[in-house]
């Protein structure tokens, strides 16, 4: 099947999807009333609690459940073919993971903002609490400790690029759009600018930088050589910072601007489909069905397992009653950011997909993805040679390409990075009420406490 038209009937799907099925269920099922006072009007601090514009809120919410899930996901789903990691992408995201996405949001609104562990004490009970308390600090700690691992390996200087897993002209952008999202979040919110002229100038700004990195890519400075271990250990102070700072001052405009660039990498994939597919230069090196490699574990249940949040994902209830739900303004907003922000990532997925599947030579695809093993760690360097790939059917330098791929999914981790930090906290503080110990109730005690179980893992 040509690649083009894959593309075509993945987004006509999820787009009807949207219209009828997300609309039913929010005018029906939920019932969702503008009339009610959101927590972030009734229960506004200016920290955590702000009511803000749908656009930013969107932008916040589907950087951080995307991060490198729908990327790295489907690009290891497709070692068993495109057709069934495609089929569960289209169906998980419809069906299941933006009715979970809306339903928790949607609960956790209605709960003054609470989180699904703290509902879970009073629909089931204080130990089910407890339980899930100790599963969310453990389930994100570790996949924290992952996302900072890889962004470590992209980030220091090595042999290959982004075949070798190392793109150090990714630096540049990313540390500059973190200072870009300061100045954005203090002209916003302190100085009331006005939001149009603040996106532009910040997403013009960032991917300026995108093409600097290309120019000076940032390997050491001062003979100190930028190493894995140092970018760990810098990571983990990032970490610690962004998660207390608040939230309108780098969460919400870094997400904001980051969402940008996703959304330009997005259409610039899909261009670059819809280029490379009409002039026939595109074709699928992935088989449609594929059982024969290495190591290989059965399709049931692993693909779903691998496809993760590029179908469905549990940390999504965490994002959206840990933060999303504090500045959702109204409640109809809920629609677009959760239902819609899931079949975006959705969207995302299926780019990622085509982008392992077409981005390569038949003879490149066969060696990578012959063992499993090997299609595992290197999931993160296919995804970005792939997508490189088509992102320069539309004309775009390959190198400049490849290095803006790689700054948007470095971008999306560290919003997972520093949103899951903030929500390792929450829970910590929400422990230190079970059990009435005050001092990890403070948060910057309990932010602490998360920085150090997400080093602990990266040493396991």
């Amino acid at each position: 099947m040509p690649v083009l038209v894959i593309l075509v009937i993945a987004a006509a799907s999820l787009g009807i999807a949207y219209r009828f099925y997300g609309t039913l269920l929010a005018k029906q099922l939920l019932q969702l009333d503008d009339s009610l006072p959101t927590p972030a009007h009734t229960m506004k601090d200016d920290r955590d609690y702000v009511p803000t514009h749908p656009a930013v809120v969107f932008g916040h919410h589907f950087a951080s459940i995307a991060g490198l899930g729908p990327l790295l996901g489907p690009a290891i789903a497709v070692i068993w073919g495109w057709l069934p990691a495609l089929i569960w992408i289209l169906l998980g995201s419809i069906f299941v993971g933006a009715v979970h996405d809306l339903g928790c949001l949607f609960t956790s609104v209605r709960h003054k903002a609470r989180s699904i562990s703290d509902i879970t004490e009073e629909v089931m009970s204080h130990m089910a609490r407890v339980l899930f308390l100790l599963f969310a600090i453990f389930a994100m700690s570790l996949a924290m400790g992952v996302f900072v691992l890889n962004i470590a390996q992209l980030f220091s200087p090595g042999e290959g690029g982004a075949e070798g897993g190392h793109v150090p002209e990714a630096v540049l952008p990313s540390l500059m759009l973190i200072v870009i999202a300061l100045t954005v979040g203090i002209l916003r919110y302190r100085f009331k600018l006005a939001l149009l002229p603040l996106t532009i100038f910040g997403v013009m700004a960032s991917l300026f930088f995108v093409w600097l990195g290309t120019i000076y890519p940032l390997s050491g400075i001062g003979g100190i050589t930028f190493t894995p271990s140092l970018w760990t250990y810098t990571l983990m102070v990032y970490a610690f910072v962004a998660s207390v700072l608040p939230v309108w001052l780098l969460l919400q405009p870094r997400d904001y601007l980051n969402s940008f660039q996703l959304f330009l990498g997005m259409g610039m994939l899909f261009v670059g489909v819809l280029i490379g597919g009409l002039s026939g230069q595109l074709h699928l090196a992935a088989p449609a069905v594929n059982f024969h490699a290495e190591n290989l574990p059965p399709i049931f249940p692993m693909l779903f397992i691998t496809v993760a949040c590029g179908a469905v994902s549990g940390f999504h209830s965490l994002v959206a009653s840990g933060t999303t739900s504090k500045q959702l303004d109204k409640e109809s907003h809920a629609l677009p950011v959760a239902y819609g922000g899931m079949l975006t990532e959705g969207l995302l997925a299926t780019l990622a997909l085509l982008g392992v599947a077409a981005g390569f030579t038949a003879v490149e695809w066969a060696k990578s993805y012959a063992d499993w093993k090997l299609a595992g760690a290197k999931a993160l360097s296919n995804f970005v040679h792939g997508a490189g790939f088509l992102v320069a059917q539309t004309g775009v330098p390959h190198n400049l390409a490849k290095v803006f791929v790689a700054t948007v999914a470095i971008g999306f981790a560290l919003t997972t990075l520093d949103t899951a930090t903030r929500l390792i906290r929450y829970n910590i503080q929400e422990l230190g009420t079970a059990f009435r110990l005050k001092p990890i109730t403070n948060p910057y005690i309990a932010t602490g406490i998360a920085v150090l179980l997400i080093g602990f893992f990266l040493l396991l």
